[in-house]
C-alpha cells in the first residue's frame, strides 16, 4: 500500500472539501471563472458573490487530484472575506503554505484555484462594466529586453492568439534579443497552455 504523502490539513480538505458548488443549491454567482480542461485531467470552475467589493461567498467545482481538491478548498476558505484586490493576489505559495505544503510534483495542481478565482473576478468586473485595476500589479516581467509579462502571455493563451513558442515570439518578440529568458518563457507558456487546456 502506498504511503499517504500529504499533510493532515491536505487530507482534511480532500476528505471534507469546503464551499463545494452543489448543483441543488440555489447559488447565483456574480462572476464565474473556468480554467483547465478535462483532456489534461484538471478542470476547475469558481463562482463568487461580491458585496462591497469583498468576496461574500464562493463556490467551486473541480475534476482533479487530491491536491487540486484540497488546494481549491483551502483557497475558498482564504478568499471569503477578502477584498477583490486581496483575492486577486492570492498565490499558489500562500495556498500551499496554508495546507502545510504539497509534494513538489503536485504543486502545479494548486495553481488552478487562484487562476480560476482571478478569472471569476475578471468576469465580475467585466459584467459590471468596470476596469480591472488589479492586473498590472500581478504582472511579472519575464522578457526584460521586450518587456513581456506573464500576464501578457496568459491573455494571449486565453484568447487563443498563441498556441506555441513560435507564435508567442512572432507576436511579442519575446526571447528574440538576448535570449536568456527563453527557458522561463517556454516554461511559463507550457504551464499556461496546460492550465487552459490549449
Amino acid at each position: 500500500m502506498s504511503q499517504w504523502v500529504y499533510t493532515d490539513v491536505v487530507k482534511d480538505h480532500f476528505m471534507n472539501p469546503r464551499n463545494l458548488w452543489d448543483e441543488k443549491e440555489n447559488f447565483e454567482p456574480d462572476g464565474v471563472g473556468e480554467v483547465g480542461s478535462l483532456a489534461c485531467g484538471d478542470q476547475m470552475r469558481v463562482g463568487i458573490k461580491v458585496e462591497n467589493d469583498k468576496i461574500a461567498s464562493l463556490r467551486w467545482l473541480t475534476y482533479g487530484c487530491a491536491s487540486a481538491i484540497a488546494s481549491t478548498s483551502m483557497m475558498s476558505e482564504l478568499a471569503v472575506g477578502m477584498t477583490l484586490e486581496e483575492a486577486y493576489h492570492l498565490t499558489p505559495d500562500v495556498i500551499t503554505k496554508a495546507l502545510g505544503g504539497l509534494p513538489e510534483h503536485k504543486f502545479h495542481c494548486s495553481v488552478l484555484g487562484d487562476k480560476a478565482l482571478r478569472a471569476a473576478i475578471d468576469d465580475y468586473l467585466e459584467k459590471n462594466g468596470r476596469e480591472n485595476p488589479f492586473k498590472a500589479h500581478t504582472a511579472k516581467i519575464i522578457c526584460e529586453c521586450k518587456g513581456v509579462t506573464d500576464v501578457q502571455i496568459e491573455e494571449l493563451v486565453k484568447s487563443d492568439k498563441v498556441k506555441n513558442f513560435e507564435e508567442l515570439q512572432a507576436l511579442t518578440g519575446a526571447s528574440t534579443a538576448c535570449g536568456k529568458c527563453k527557458a522561463q518563457i517556454k516554461e511559463t507558456l507550457d504551464e499556461l497552455l496546460h492550465i487552459y487546456g490549449k
